[in-house]
């Protein structure tokens, strides 16, 4: 099986530039909106006892936790820190190694691109309504709901963009490279919390 360079992509390089920028961005738009649940947290518990009310605070923390959440799927996904069960796929080599990637891959795109389009319509349709929280404060629910879908349609193309790559012959970007000392194994044994 002939496979290209793991870094070779079959987009022009700027394209290449570019997903893989918007992977670190939503990546870093997932750790912002982690700092922003944090200081959420703060001032709804700093302000309780000195009798400082945060209208609507617990409604905007589950909005940053929604958008953390969805937001750092791609750049998870393309770091190979998603939980993935490879007791299957690591059993074969080869082109049928390449084969069982390349449908997992395309379950996963489909699967990622249903739930993206839904997540966009559902967007679209609480803006066409003028749908709004139920809350303290009256949001339009559209505005937190990007957070959601666009989360969602980031890790669609993440996997799409995988799956291509897989399909022209590319190795799985998403797989570490397998561990060299034994120093590495207890490493990434300690990060797997296993």
């Amino acid at each position: 099986m002939s496979t290209v360079d793991p870094r070779h992509s079959i987009f022009p390089e700027w394209l290449r530039k570019g997903l893989d920028g918007l992977y670190l961005v939503s990546g870093w738009l997932a750790g912002l909106f982690l700092i922003a649940i944090f200081l959420i947290m703060l001032a709804l518990s700093a302000g309780r006892p000195l009798g400082i009310d945060v209208p609507a605070g617990d409604d905007f923390a589950s909005w940053a936790m929604a958008a953390s959440a969805f937001l750092g799927l791609a750049h998870t996904f393309r770091s190979g820190e998603m939980i993935r069960v490879g007791l299957l796929v690591e059993r074969f080599t080869g082109r049928t190694r390449q084969m069982v990637e390349i449908f997992a891959l395309l379950v996963g795109s489909a699967a990622a691109l249903y739930f993206a389009w839904y997540a966009f319509d559902m967007n679209v349709t609480s803006w066409r309504f003028n749908d709004l929280a139920q809350g303290v404060i009256a949001m339009p629910l559209w505005i937190p709901q990007i957070g959601f879908s666009g989360g969602l349609i980031i890790l669609a193309v993440a996997m799409t963009d995988e799956l291509l790559h897989v399909l022209f012959g590319g190795a799985p970007r998403y797989e570490k490279p397998p561990a060299e000392t034994a120093e590495e194994v207890i490493e990434r044994a300690m990060q797997s919390g296993a």
